[in-house]
């Protein structure tokens, strides 16, 4: 009688789920995570009750889910492989139990196989031992939102309970990131490092390691042969011992690099490729690292990898770019002071005249604490305000960004105030030349708006698709 209770709520939590997207859809809605909601309240184990229904590929960390996410859907879809994805970005537990229950059939047999999701971190330590997922990719950790993930080591530790309650997973971990390569330490987990080889970055770049400046082990200050970017790079603890672990996919050279791509060589297991990437930007070379290992672990060819990674078309948010009454607008998230530094860092690249907009929210989703703006390093964007035609703030803490630019040393008269995501975007446009490029840098709340905005306008697709 209870397993037939247990198989009832389970069957009433998937057709009420698919009913209330199907309705939420036909009013306009994205439908990713009430419908979870739903599911969850009906079947409190759905979770246990899928997983032996797919082949799951958790993505978490704290940058580059979405993005990474991406270019595995190319790597699925070159090795023939039909799946389902949170595209929407809907990563906690409600927008994945939406996901699975969209690729059951009513009576729920699944309609694909495979399923990628990409995966909150605080959310990833109970999901991960319920679904048992057979890849799991960590891309690093930042500090983000310490309003809801707290201090760094509790968002590490999080994922960490994660994987030790999936003992049968396949990892892939960024090498470069001390505390990413640690979950790799003392687990039987079969793992793949991913990294940047020594010294082959660009540009010459100050190491400025605030978030995981001390060993995990010993809480000696790691030293460096080479850095990428804030704690990343070729880390060793002159005390324990403690080192950067040895990559088996690594970027071995950085053959060009402007604001348009990247052009770098891959060293996989079997040998080198050259790959231009269709996406700028150093932290979109990690994401295409993690992608890449993928591919390996999906045994696809080497021109395979190649074609994916050439072929990636960024997602929503995430370097979008729109083509816009004759301008290019680039549509990017950021979330956090690592995160944001390099997207100013890629916006240094820029040529020719431009505009940028900032768009900051504080909604939950935002994070509730705006303060980390303040270690953000705006100072840069005073290097290149001639190519700069105006800088435009929105959102609801508009003002604050715009006293953040002022503290920066960007001239108050170049400052310009929007209140309303359709003001922000006419005025962006208005500013703007023919074949210009605008910079649209919204919260991930400010972006949702926005984005509602250009697609009413300019007929986008729909986030979940």
């Amino acid at each position: 009688m209870k397993e037939f209770f247990i198989k009832f709520r389970l069957g009433l939590a998937i057709i009420i789920t698919k009913l209330t997207v199907f309705g939420l859809r036909i009013v306009g809605r994205g439908g990713t995570s009430l419908p979870g909601k739903i599911a969850l309240r009906i079947c409190p184990d759905i979770f246990n009750r899928l997983s032996d229904r797919f082949r799951i590929i958790m993505v978490t960390g704290t940058n580059g889910k979405t993005t990474t996410s991406r270019i595995i859907e190319g790597m699925l879809q070159k090795a023939g492989l039909e799946y389902i994805s949170n595209k929407s970005g809907a990563n906690l537990a409600s927008g994945i139990a939406t996901t699975l229950i969209s690729a059951l059939s009513l009576t729920g047999k699944p309609i694909v196989r495979t399923a990628l999701l990409e995966t909150d971190e605080a959310a990833f330590r109970t999901l991960a031992p319920k679904l048992k997922p057979e890849i799991v990719i960590v891309t690093n950790f930042f500090r983000d939102q310490l309003d809801r993930f707290g201090e760094l080591y509790t968002t590490l530790n999080s994922v960490r309970e994660g994987i030790q309650g999936s003992p049968e997973s396949r990892l892939i971990l960024n090498a470069d990131d001390s505390l990413c390569a640690s979950l790799g330490q003392d687990t039987s987990n079969p793992v793949i490092y991913f990294g940047l080889g020594d010294k082959v970055y660009p540009e010459d770049y100050l190491i400025a390691n605030a978030d995981a400046a001390f060993c995990i082990n010993c809480k000696s200050r790691y030293e460096y042969l080479s850095s990428s970017f804030a704690h990343l790079g070729h880390f060793k603890c002159p005390n324990c011992g403690y080192e950067r672990p040895t990559a088996q996919i690594e970027c071995t050279q950085v053959l060009e690099y402007d604001n348009l791509s990247s052009t770098i060589e891959i060293q996989m297991p079997g040998g080198k490729i050259a790959v231009k990437l269709a996406i700028p930007g150093l932290y979109n070379i990690y994401n295409a690292l993690a992608g890449a290992a993928v591919g390996h672990m999906l045994d696809l060819k080497e021109e395979d990898l190649v074609y994916v990674l050439e072929g990636f078309e960024c997602g929503f948010g995430r370097m979008e770019t729109l083509s816009v009454n004759g301008r290019e607008l680039k549509l990017i998230l950021v979330k956090n002071p690592t995160g944001f530094n390099q997207v100013l860092k890629y916006l240094m690249t820029q040529k020719d005249k431009c505009v940028i907009g900032f768009a900051i929210n504080d909604k939950l989703a935002d994070g509730t604490d705006i303060s980390w703006l303040w270690d953000v390093d705006f100072e840069i964007l005073s290097f290149m305000q001639e190519k700069v035609r105006r800088f435009f703030v929105s959102g609801i803490r508009a003002e604050d960004m715009a006293v953040r630019l002022k503290y920066a040393g960007i001239p108050s008269d170049h400052i310009f105030i929007m209140h309303g995501e359709t003001e922000l975007v006419y005025s962006l446009l208005e500013a703007s030349n023919e074949n210009e490029t605008i910079y649209l840098l919204p919260t991930y709340t400010a972006m949702l708006d926005i984005r509602k905005s250009l697609k009413k306008r300019f007929n986008l697709k729909e986030i979940w698709e």
